[in-house]
């Protein structure tokens, strides 16, 4: 492949469906700059929209947890030779790199070879585990743009030029809404959300528990109702087929709505840990927390880690804002006694979304794809 002659290059990689949206939004302010940029790389639909040339679809490549990554090895493999020819046949004027470390590094390292100047958006969690990886990420990473503020310091602490940008899902926020949007909390119901990730193997695994909770919680109080968020990576008829027979009386439903207006609707929600939880507490939508992968992912994990929390809202906040269930502990019951606790006590449930709309403003302002552009725009100069 090659670019258009005269025209600037940047290839980008994006291995997840968070990244692929978080990507197109970048590559739309970098136009607003640059309008004849050519852009190719990895990624999804939304890339695709904003008119990336895509070489690897990133739906090839997502995968949770340690063990799972091994049943998807060839093909990532596959699109790992594909960035690197591409790297080589196209010698683009940046690379930019979009979270997915485990793959993006090695594809940063090969970029480092070419003397191709790189650019990180949203950093891997090092800072949770394997933090041996800054001394790689300061070899081979021309740029850190980070979303969560503790970040910076980290990578500052490791003289690693680094820019906290703010998070991205801030410029989703608009405070509008619409008709039927507003919370359906009534003397005949309270509707809560069951949030079971965007990945199917996180929802093979969350939602039956979500669901065994849910008919637990709705034979102790009648009037709950539980919504469930199909996500647009997932396909309506898995979700349709898992929850065939539960809620027959209609108390557990499907919502296709994006998830930023079921919050304002749920007095509650039980969510898969992830970024969701922080668009919850954006939101100022009380939750519970939980995840499940493999017992041998688990085993590895726990062996890893070295922070308290994995809820990120509780990383940012430095406590346990909400609660957290993992592995063994994600079970009907848990999530039922942890969530009828929370709507038990008023004054509580208040407190605790004041709490997380103040741990929610530290992510910074709107502008987060804007800046990170004017940082790729400055590397390519």
């Amino acid at each position: 492949m090659k670019a258009p002659s005269g025209q600037a290059c940047v290839m980008i990689v994006a291995g997840e469906a968070s990244g692929d949206q978080h990507g197109a939004k970048l590559v739309a302010e970098m136009r607003r700059s640059n309008p004849a940029i050519f852009f190719c790389g990895i990624g999804g639909k939304a890339m695709a929209s904003a008119g990336v040339r895509i070489l690897v679809d990133t739906a090839d490549l997502t995968v949770v947890g340690i063990t799972e990554v091994i049943a998807k090895l060839p093909v990532v493999y596959r699109s790992l030779a594909v960035a690197k020819k591409l790297l080589q046949s196209l010698k683009p004027d940046l690379l930019i790199l979009i979270d997915f470390p485990d793959f993006n590094l090695r594809v940063a390292a090969a970029a480092r070879k070419l003397g191709i100047p790189v650019l990180y958006y949203i950093s891997p969690q090092i800072w949770a585990w394997r933090r041996g990886r800054v001394k790689k990420i300061g070899k081979l990473v021309s740029h850190m743009a980070v979303i969560l503020p503790f970040e910076a310091d980290f990578y500052s602490a490791h003289d690693i030029p680094v820019t906290f940008v703010g998070h991205p899902l801030l410029d989703r926020i608009t405070g509008d809404e619409e008709e039927g949007d507003t919370a359906e909390d009534s003397a005949e119901h309270t509707l809560i959300g069951l949030l079971p990730g965007s990945r199917e193997v996180e929802i093979k695994r969350l939602l039956p528990v979500m669901l065994d909770a849910a008919e637990r919680m709705h034979k102790q109080d009648p009037r709950l109702k539980f919504a469930v968020s199909v996500a647009p990576t997932v396909q309506r008829k898995m979700m349709e087929a898992m929850i065939r027979g539960r809620g027959r009386d209609g108390s557990i439903s499907l919502s296709e709505k994006p998830v930023e207006r079921l919050f304002g609707r749920c007095r509650l929600i039980v969510a898969a840990s992830g970024t969701v939880t922080l668009q919850a507490a954006i939101a100022g939508t009380p939750m519970v927390i939980i995840y499940k992968v493999s017992p041998i992912s688990y085993w590895l994990g726990r062996a890893l880690i070295r922070v308290d929390h994995i809820g990120l809202i509780n990383l940012i906040a430095g406590r346990r804002l909400v609660p957290e269930l993992i592995q063994g502990q994600a079970t009907a019951e848990s999530i039922s006694d942890q969530a009828f606790d929370l709507l038990a006590d008023d004054e509580r449930l208040a407190q605790l979304k004041q709490d997380l709309l103040t741990a929610g403003r530290v992510l910074g302002e709107a502008g987060a794809s804007r800046r990170v552009a004017q940082i790729a725009l400055g590397l390519m100069s």
